[in-house]
This record gives structure tokens, C-alpha cells and sequence, in this order.
């Protein structure tokens, strides 16, 4: 009898049983579709050894004039920019007396002997334990060296309005005060929250769902610190979301130095600054007009932060984002969503930026006219996932939904998945903030990043291979994700549940993770051999697998053979000279396996979990013949 060819439809389906999706694949992980064809996915490194503090979420990068490339990584804890490798701490100084200096600060510090806690004593500096603050001008004091008391710290506790503390390495040798009269100590913006946070509180109507206070009886959820950014031309713009917006700028200096050891600053506190917004949701700059926009703003003319609307859009004028008053002589303006409680995200694509509400979408489109913006409706009765769950592929834009997917191609869509239980099934969707949309643009993908049902991180992805119009999925720890063409290869971020030191990665470099191997594999649905009825007696695999890539010398893979009786059962058969799995390893000299399996249908598996190897899956054929039916 000819040998049975094995050969599947690309793809993973988890939305049939596994016999009713028989010539295809069940169940995957660390894997894609090339040609048709399974492999095994891309490694990924670190970026470089340094780490950051705090957990990321969005990611942001650009290129200057000066060729510098930038990569912004806001945290729950930090603002940093990350340029050739290494972190730049540009976390803005809080509003309200963020620097204090001599005569305020003169020999403010207290030590006890044997102690390597440093009490700071500055009246009325309001310090709040968990946030950051930074010192210099301090000379060594009792013990402890000057460049220990010199750094950014972290303030432990803050035991009174006017002292706090901070931690150093060396332990004191003295007790006593010191310190100097040159002492420079500014305090960051408050810290924020890693993951969403739940509790009671005022506020927590419409128009302040997301404000904290005591003494309520609605319970409301806080969400993590999530950074928006955007480059006006060589310089960041950048503000958490439901709160003021910052300012850091390159400067005209070739060298980036200086620039680097700046702090952002609030945009109202440049020069030329008028009428900026107090709280925005999300800023975003359309470059084609050169606009800068802030979607839910507190309104022009209001009261400020406590005016807050979520539905409000105000930009400032053209090329000129400090101009935020509107005036015959400039553009700078207003309008608002009509439907929806809230915006959730605003996407620039080609020719428009599309503008989510909590039930519609729209699309805002500058019309060069004396009104500037115009906004359409184009969509109601749809969900978004949370407000990183969108991004634009192939001039198409892509979303996670609620219950499915959304596609937009100038209309909007559902998009067919055959992944809906599998991601919808274990979702936790009462994180919205840890769902991530990104591309991985050299292999046609769309990725999401989000928690499992138990879990506050994302901690799975699915996958949509817009060119072959496939999915497949797998689990990653990943809280950010970016992919640029002013990179090598798509970056991506991560801090561990419960930590505070977060890694950059490079994806698709490499085969690994990281320094450890990594476990990718693919499962087949269960095949009929022959016609389903009569048994089959298999006695040799002739295997097809490519190892092209792989980094060691003789990279193998597994392949198990699963035999059913009937698909309701077990892999398994009852005779004692025959396996109920059959496991082998198959590498680039292997040409034939013998086996021996009597079974009507039979399920496959492939994978690795060793270093250095890379594969795809071919047509492997089994030698088999008919062997009765019982």
C-alpha cells in the first residue's frame, strides 16, 4: 500500500473538537505558519544588561535630525529613554515644590551608627513613601560617601510631613546630622500603580469613574500608570493617562548629552504656554498637519482637572504645540464625541485617526478648513478590548473586541477567527490596560498580548497572519510590545509579577529565550487513516523536517505518534508489544523510524525544547497497511 502523507492545513482551530478538525492543527505554542508550513517561532535576547524600574506598557520610539534613536519606556515608577543601550532617566519633577536647596536643605540628613537608613529632614516637603526623589551637592557624611547619598533614591518611609527616608549601601560610623549646605533634593511625580488596583471611593460616577477619595461606598477600580507619548519633531510629548502633559526636548546640541540629563517638564511651564490642558486621557500628535491633540481633556475656559470631560477633543495650534488657546489668527480648537461615555484610545492611520468610545467608532479627519477637525461616526454597537487592544497592518486596522475580533478597511468588520474560545474562554477582561495589540510586520503578523483569566499580566498571545489569513497562539510574559523599522528587530518589554526591575528583549533574534531553551511545538487533530473503519498497522515514519537556522551542530526534534481507536478515546491500543505514544527523535540524518502502532486514527506532535534549534515541519509519511477491523 502507498505511504500516507501527512499533510496539514495551516492554522490552529480550537473552535471545533479535535476529530471535526481533522487535517489540521488543535494545539500550539511558540510556533508559526511559513508557506503553509509549522516552525518553530523567533528567539529573542536582551537588548542590552540594563534594566528599568517599574512595568512598562507601551512603548515609543523615534529618530532625530540628529540621528539619535530614541525609545521612550514609561513605567508605573519612571520615564526613561533608552539610546544605545542604556536607560536615561527623564521622569519629570512633581508641581507642587518639586526642588528644594540651601538654606532648606543644609545638613538635612540624619544617620545612626551601624544603620544604612538615612533620615532627610526638609520642612514642609510632603515627602510619600514609594515615590522617587533625587539628590545632589552632598559631601560624605559620617561614613556614608557622598556618591551613595548623591543618586536617585527611593523613598522607604515617611514618618512626618517633613522627614522621609531613604536607603544607602555603606552603613553609617557615627550617629549624627550632615550633609553640607549644598544639598539639591527634588521630588519626582507621585508613583503609580503596576496593575490595576480596587478599592472605594467618591468620584465614581460618569464624569469621574476614575477618581480616588475617601469614604465611599462604590466600589471602583484604579487603573496602572499608563504613559501616552509622541514625538513633536525631535522632542517627546507625553502624559499619563488622566493627567497633565510633559514636555522633553532633544535640544539643538549634536551630542544628546545634556538633553539626556533633562527632565521632562510640563508643557504649561514653557514659555509661550497658554490654556494647556490640566488632564488629558490620551495625547497623540497628527503629523501629517503637525496638530497636537489631547482626547478627553478638561475643556477650554473650565475649571481645570476637576472640569474634566471624557469626550472632549481639544488640539493646539499648528506647529505650535504650547498654543492651546483658539483665536482667529491660529487653529487651535475643540469639539466632542456626541455617543459613548468615555473615549478609550485614538489611532492615527494613513488619512484619518480613528477615535474609540466605549460603544462607537470614529474617525477624525483634518479638513483645512476654519474648522479644522471634522469627526464622523462610522460604527456603533462595538467594544474594544482596552485602550492598547488596536493597531494598523497592511493599511488595515485590527482590534480585540469583548467577545471577537474587529478588522477596518474603511468599513468595519468582524474578523473570522477560529481562535474565539481559546482567547475569549480564559480572558481577564476586567484588566483592559494589560491587553496589548502589536505587529511582528516581517513575518505578517498581528499579535495580542493578554492575561489569562487569573492572571492582572499578560501572560498568552494570538497570533493573525494577515497574509495567509490564519491564527495560532501560544503564552509569553510580555507587558509591552513595539515593532519599528527603526530597529533591527521588534522589541519588547517585561517585568515580572511582584517586581520592580523590568528587561528590554529583541524578538526574532536568534532561536532561544533569552540564555534557555525554548519549548515550541505544534499538535495535530487527530486523521483518519484510510477511511476511519478499518484498523491500520503503521510500521515506519519517514519524516520531513527542516533545520534550517538551528545554531548547533546536530539539532534534533520530537515527534510523538498518537493511536486512537475511536477519537472519544485515549492514545492508546491493548496489546503489550506496542506503544500507547510513540516518541522519537528525529534529527537532520534521520531518514526512516520504525514503529509499530495498530490504530483507526492518529493524532501527531512536533517540538523542541533544547537549545539552539530551529525547524519546520514538512510532509512526513507513514508506511501503513489495513490490519481488520477489529
Amino acid at each position: 500500500m502507498p505511504f500516507i502523507k501527512l499533510q496539514f492545513k495551516p492554522g490552529v482551530n480550537r473552535d471545533t473538537t479535535n476529530y471535526a478538525g481533522e487535517g489540521g492543527f488543535y494545539e500550539c505554542d511558540k510556533i508559526r505558519f511559513l508557506s503553509g508550513f509549522p516552525q518553530k517561532i523567533g528567539g529573542w535576547i536582551r537588548s542590552t544588561p540594563n534594566t528599568f524600574l517599574g512595568t512598562c506598557r507601551w512603548l515609543w520610539n523615534w529618530v532625530t535630525t540628529f540621528g539619535d534613536n530614541f525609545l521612550a519606556v514609561g513605567t508605573n515608577l519612571k520615564l526613561y529613554l533608552e539610546a544605545g543601550g542604556y536607560f536615561y532617566d527623564i521622569t519629570p519633577f512633581r508641581e507642587s515644590n518639586p526642588t528644594y536647596i540651601t538654606p532648606a536643605t543644609d545638613n538635612c540628613f540624619t544617620t545612626v551608627n551601624g544603620s544604612t537608613t538615612v533620615t532627610v529632614t526638609i520642612t514642609g516637603c510632603t515627602a510619600t513613601a514609594g515615590n522617587y526623589v533625587q539628590i545632589s551637592g552632598a559631601v560624605s557624611t559620617n561614613g556614608i560617601p557622598a556618591s551613595e547619598l548623591n543618586a536617585n533614591h527611593k523613598i522607604l518611609t515617611a514618618p512626618t510631613g517633613n522627614t522621609f527616608t531613604i536607603a544607602v549601601t555603606t552603613a553609617a560610623t557615627s550617629s549624627g546630622t550632615g550633609g553640607g549646605t549644598a544639598i539639591i533634593v527634588s521630588f519626582e511625580i507621585d508613583a503609580g500603580f503596576s496593575t490595576a488596583a480596587f478599592g472605594y471611593g467618591w468620584g465614581t460616577d460618569t464624569w469621574g469613574r476614575l477618581e480616588w477619595g475617601l469614604g465611599g461606598t462604590t466600589p471602583v477600580t484604579l487603573p496602572p500608570t499608563l504613559w501616552w507619548y509622541d514625538n513633536f519633531d525631535n522632542d517627546l510629548v507625553a502624559n499619563i493617562q488622566d493627567g497633565p502633559v510633559y514636555y522633553w526636548e532633544r535640544g539643538t546640541n549634536p551630542s544628546p548629552a545634556t538633553a539626556l540629563n533633562t527632565r521632562a517638564a510640563l508643557l504649561s511651564s514653557f514659555g509661550g504656554a497658554t490654556d494647556v490642558p490640566e488632564k488629558v486621557m490620551q495625547i497623540l500628535i497628527s503629523q501629517q498637519d503637525k496638530h497636537l491633540l489631547a482626547f478627553g481633556s478638561d475643556p477650554y475656559g473650565g475649571a481645570g482637572a476637576s472640569d474634566f470631560d471624557p469626550l472632549l477633543i481639544r488640539w493646539a495650534s499648528q506647529d505650535d504645540p504650547f498654543n492651546w488657546t483658539p483665536s482667529a489668527s491660529n487653529t487651535a480648537g475643540f469639539l466632542r464625541v456626541s455617543r459613548g461615555s468615555r473615549i478609550i484610545r485614538a489611532l492615527p492611520t494613513r488619512q484619518e485617526i480613528l477615535v474609540w468610545t466605549d460603544t462607537h467608532l470614529y474617525t477624525l479627519q483634518f479638513t483645512g478648513t476654519t474648522d479644522v477637525f471634522a469627526l464622523q461616526e462610522y460604527a456603533d454597537n462595538i467594544s474594544i478590548a482596552g485602550p492598547r487592544a488596536c493597531i494598523s497592518a497592511n493599511n488595515v486596522t485590527f482590534w480585540m473586541g469583548q467577545d471577537k475580533f474587529y478588522a477596518y478597511t474603511g468599513r468595519v468588520e468582524t474578523l473570522p477567527t477560529t481562535l474565539r474560545q481559546q482567547v475569549f474562554g480564559d480572558i481577564n477582561l476586567d484588566t483592559p490596560f494589560a491587553i496589548i495589540a502589536g505587529t511582528n510586520e516581517g513575518w505578517n503578523e498581528v499579535w495580542w498580548l493578554y492575561p489569562s483569566a487569573n492572571s492582572n499580566y499578560p501572560n498568552r498571545y494570538v497570533i493573525f497572519n494577515y497574509n495567509e489569513k490564519i491564527w495560532y497562539y501560544g503564552t509569553i510574559d510580555r507587558t509591552g510590545w513595539l515593532d519599528t523599522p527603526l530597529r533591527n528587530h521588534p522589541v519588547a518589554v517585561n517585568t515580572p509579577n511582584g517586581s520592580d526591575i523590568g528587561t528590554l528583549y529583541e524578538h526574532e533574534n536568534g532561536v532561544d529565550d533569552d540564555t534557555l531553551p525554548m519549548d515550541s511545538y505544534i499538535i495535530a487533530n487527530d486523521i483518519d487513516l484510510v477511511d476511519g473503519e478499518q484498523f491500520m498497522l503503521t510500521r515506519r515514519l519517514i519524516p520531513d523536517v527542516n533545520f534550517t537556522g538551528s545554531t548547533v551542530a546536530q539539532p534534533e526534534v520530537k515527534i510523538q505518534l498518537r493511536p486512537r481507536r475511536f477519537p472519544g478515546n485515549p492514545a492508546t491500543v491493548s496489546t503489550t508489544d506496542q506503544k500507547s505514544v510513540i516518541e522519537t527523535s528525529v534529527d537532520n540524518y534521520t531518514g526512516e523510524v520504525f514503529i509499530r502502532a495498530r490504530a483507526r486514527q492518529m493524532g501527531f506532535r512536533i517540538g523542541s525544547d533544547t537549545l539552539g534549534v530551529q525547524w519546520q515541519l514538512g510532509m512526513p509519511r507513514l508506511d501503513a497497511r489495513q490490519d481488520g477491523k477489529r
